[in-house]
């Protein structure tokens, strides 16, 4: 089986690798170049764990075949800190206790961020509707939504 060589763009950092027809973004991510933060899940879409951004775009890295990435812009939850700062929803996440198993939050993370991105000022429907993909099994999700609009208004403050 041949190989293709994939030159993309994750969390701002042009990369390079090897995939094979088959192989999984997610897979790829967490395998063979180490970010380990996106968590397989289901395998199957349904869960939302592995979430991260193609072209700005929500997906899951489980459905996506790595070799679909080859030019575009991938952002994974490493990507979403900048350095040794949190982003406002990290913080907010641990502040508010809005995580458990830890799990689900990469993705909630990812999904949440490209929210505020596309609307800074989500109301509470619009949060829950946004992270309908994402299941969480252990802290339902009231700290969750909390913790975004939270998030929104130090986002909005700054």
């Amino acid at each position: 089986m041949s190989k293709h060589h994939i030159s993309t763009t994750i969390n701002g950092e042009p990369v390079e690798f090897l995939c094979d027809t088959a192989q999984t973004l997610l897979d790829v991510l967490r395998d063979e170049l180490g970010l380990t933060g996106s968590k397989e899940g289901c395998g199957s879409g349904d869960c939302g764990a592995c979430s991260v951004l193609v072209e700005g775009r929500l997906v899951c890295a489980c459905l996506v075949l790595a070799a679909e990435v080859d030019r575009c812009a991938v952002e994974t939850i490493e990507g979403v800190a900048q350095g040794n700062a949190l982003h406002p929803l990290q913080q907010v996440f641990l502040n508010e206790a809005a995580l458990q198993c830890g799990i689900c939050t990469p993705g909630i993370i990812v999904a949440a961020k490209a929210l505020l991105e596309k609307n800074p000022d989500p109301d509470e429907e619009e949060i829950r509707f946004w992270l309908a993909g994402n299941l969480c099994r252990c802290t339902g999700y009231d700290k969750i939504v909390r913790a975004v609009q939270q998030a929104a208004l130090v986002m909005r403050s700054a």
